[in-house]
């Protein structure tokens, strides 16, 4: 960004007449696009390669091509992918009238997604070692549960659980009261206190018991809910699951602390992930669509009386938010049974494990792990079979309705779907 903006300002002062950059694809989402639309707003992009595969002495990324100015030796209009095109907006696309870069932040969504927990240190632990752990006493006469607790990544919720768990003591216990809980203090003292001596900020050092980043507003939000939404931020296909509050996400988790069917089953929606995909950015070789909090959720504009400020406000009735909700549950419901089925799975729970509230956990029956290996929610979207596909269309017709669109239908284009809610959100932006 840095020599788009030296380039930008060349061009502004008259010392050049077009440059050619080459960027990383991330230049076209989040914050690094703030560049682009400098560029945008004072002359133009005439020709861009949006996405392209770079292979370099082995390394192999994902690239933008751009040339921007007032200057093109050609008379012809700008040209995008290989195509003319009348102009090319700050995200490297070219519709007319669908710039979503012009898209608002909603004040009705704010403060309504965070990251996972930073551990920021070795603070996992395999489960067989938490759960012997779970069964030992302390000095102060509580239970190790309240500080050891199992953690998802996104790994995990792509793929399938691998019974991690994590010492957790919070964001603000002080050491004194972390060493009454002998074992797990005493762990981490051995592998995390010599490597948190030496790190350059001066709170982690200090403070080496407590995770690196330890989401103080995500558990005050948190508190009283019983489960709570997330969502990969890296991943090949953008789905929205439930985790219950005594189960840790990790950092590469985003998360929505929101016990709403409604709120689940509107983000898990043909409508807001088409939204996401388009306005995120992508990462890596394979391109995977990135969940950028600050436009895929605090843009988006939720269907009126159930944005996010009206759900946390507490249930909600009405015919409409009931069918969303039936939908979302139904959707999540036929999910679990696929990953999970009753044929191939035990689900297990030790004593302390169930005293704690700690959720019970699913173990393949004897001759059924390899198959059950393979039930992920990466390879049920690749395949993406019938009955989920019509649990979707049924959700996103319930979603559509609570927006006002009787014509929807799963023909729809993508591009019609995005003019709307782009002319939604510029509307609720505008009021304010």
């Amino acid at each position: 960004t840095y020599w788009f903006e030296k380039a930008r300002e060349q061009i502004a002062t008259g010392r050049l007449h077009a440059a050619g950059l080459v960027a990383t694809n991330s230049i076209r989402g989040g914050a690094n696009r703030k560049v682009l639309e400098r560029i945008v707003d004072m002359t133009r992009i005439f020709e861009a390669w949006s996405d392209e595969v770079w292979v370099n002495e082995g390394a192999a990324v994902r690239v933008s091509l751009l040339g921007f100015g007032p200057f093109f030796g050609v008379d012809r209009n700008s040209r995008l992918d290989g195509l003319e095109v009348e102009e090319i907006h700050a995200d490297l696309t070219a519709v007319i009238g669908l710039n979503l870069t012009e898209a608002k932040a909603l004040p009705e969504n704010q403060s309504s997604t965070y990251f996972g927990l930073c551990l920021a240190g070795d603070f996992r632990i395999p489960g067989d070692v938490a759960r012997s752990w779970l069964k030992l006493p302390n000095p102060n006469g509580r239970p190790n549960a309240e500080v050891v607790r199992p953690i998802y990544n996104g790994s995990d919720v792509t793929n399938r659980w691998v019974d991690r768990w994590v010492i957790d003591f919070g964001a603000v216990m002080p050491e004194g009261e972390a060493s009454l809980y002998e074992v797990p203090f005493n762990y981490l003292a051995e592998h995390v206190r010599p490597v948190r001596a030496a790190n350059a900020r001066k709170s982690r050092a200090i403070y080496w018991w407590r995770h690196g980043e330890a989401r103080p507003g995500l558990r005050k939000k948190l508190d009283g809910l019983s489960r709570y939404i997330a969502t990969v931020e890296t991943a090949k296909h953008r789905v929205f699951v439930w985790f219950p509050v005594a189960v840790a996400p990790e950092h590469k988790l985003v998360v929505i602390p929101s016990d709403s069917d409604v709120c689940f089953g509107i983000l898990s929606s043909r409508l807001h992930v088409v939204w996401a995909v388009r306005v995120g950015g992508r990462l890596g070789v394979g391109n995977d669509p990135v969940y950028t909090s600050s436009v895929c959720f605090d843009k988006f504009p939720f269907p009126a009386g159930l944005t996010p400020r009206e759900t946390a406000a507490g249930a909600l009735s009405g015919l409409v938010a009931d069918k969303i909700a039936s939908a979302a549950r139904r959707l999540s419901e036929l999910r679990e049974n696929w990953l999970n089925p009753p044929e191939w799975v035990d689900w297990v729970i030790t004593p302390e494990e169930e005293k704690a509230g700690f959720p019970r956990r699913p173990v393949a029956k004897p001759g059924h792990e390899a198959e059950l290996k393979k039930r992920t929610l990466t390879n049920l979207y690749n395949a993406r079979p019938a009955w989920l596909n019509l649990a979707h269309q049924e959700l996103d017709k319930a979603v559509a309705a609570a927006y006002g669109w009787p014509d929807y239908t799963p023909e729809m284009p993508d591009d019609e779907i995005l003019r709307r809610l782009l002319a939604l959100n510029l509307q609720r932006a505008a009021a304010g």
